[in-house]
């Protein structure tokens, strides 16, 4: 089975201005060559690929802050900013896209920032790792603090749908949990547990690629998942978190 994945981290309501959000795009950017050289260069969306490759994202402040800011949505301040890019490979099952929704103070709509990642070639031999994916992780949750986020394949998530809270953390080949949510347990082997400054955990079920087509990772997943629920770890999102003023 060629499993699809994404990394996504998110958090709750959250008033943050442009320029704030703009300040943690720009972290986030600049940062991801460190994970792979195809996370270097991003697109706004085009017609086509082409007339994408015309539209770089400029990864100055003020230019962030400008696309962040086309990103409001028109009717309604509290929905926040959404902005999207590509990261202009060739192939599409190699290539890896991201959207972000920020500054969201609404019930309604989500803050988060999510990644499709690539599903075949060469990105995806060097991207689809423990070492990258937690590396992709981690930046995100030094960016954006979320409140939880996780690195898994699509075909896991349905098969975990059903056991998890509305809005409450998926345990994937890779999850990071906030500190506020609670101290990690210790959990079996051969999984991994990593501090994220002082921000909160990372969780890295296995060291190699993880597949739903192993009984094992999936049968780790669902444990790891049983214990972190036991300990309270796996609640709904955290409705709200501090606000910043919006210019």
């Amino acid at each position: 089975m060629n499993e699809t994945h994404y990394a996504g981290v998110y958090w709750g309501a959250r008033q943050e201005a442009p320029a704030r959000c703009a300040e943690r795009a720009a972290k986030l950017l600049a940062s991801l060559p460190s994970v792979d050289g195809s996370l270097a260069h991003w697109f706004q969306q085009g017609k086509s690929r082409k007339d994408a490759r015309k539209r770089p994202i400029d990864l100055t402040l003020p230019a962030l802050e400008e696309l962040i800011r086309r990103g409001k949505d028109r009717q309604f301040d509290d929905l926040g900013f959404s902005v999207a890019g590509w990261n202009g490979a060739d192939d599409d099952q190699d290539a890896c896209g991201f959207n972000f929704t920020c500054g969201s103070y609404s019930k309604w709509v989500q803050n988060a920032c999510v990644f499709t990642l690539p599903a075949r070639g060469p990105n995806s031999d060097r991207v689809l790792t423990a070492p990258a994916l937690g590396g992709l992780l981690r930046i995100m949750a030094s960016a954006w603090e979320p409140d939880w986020g996780v690195a898994m394949s699509d075909p896991l998530r349905e098969r975990l749908k059903s056991r998890c809270a509305k809005g409450g953390p998926y345990v994937g080949w890779v999850t990071y949990l906030a500190r506020r949510r609670g101290a990690v347990p210790p959990l079996p082997t051969p999984v991994s547990i990593e501090s994220v400054e002082d921000k909160g955990t990372l969780i890295v079920l296995t060291p190699e690629r993880f597949t739903v087509a192993n009984p094992e990772h999936v049968a780790l997943a669902e444990r790891v998942h049983e214990l972190l629920d036991r300990a309270g770890l796996l609640g709904p999102l955290n409705p709200s978190q501090p606000a910043a003023p919006t210019t």
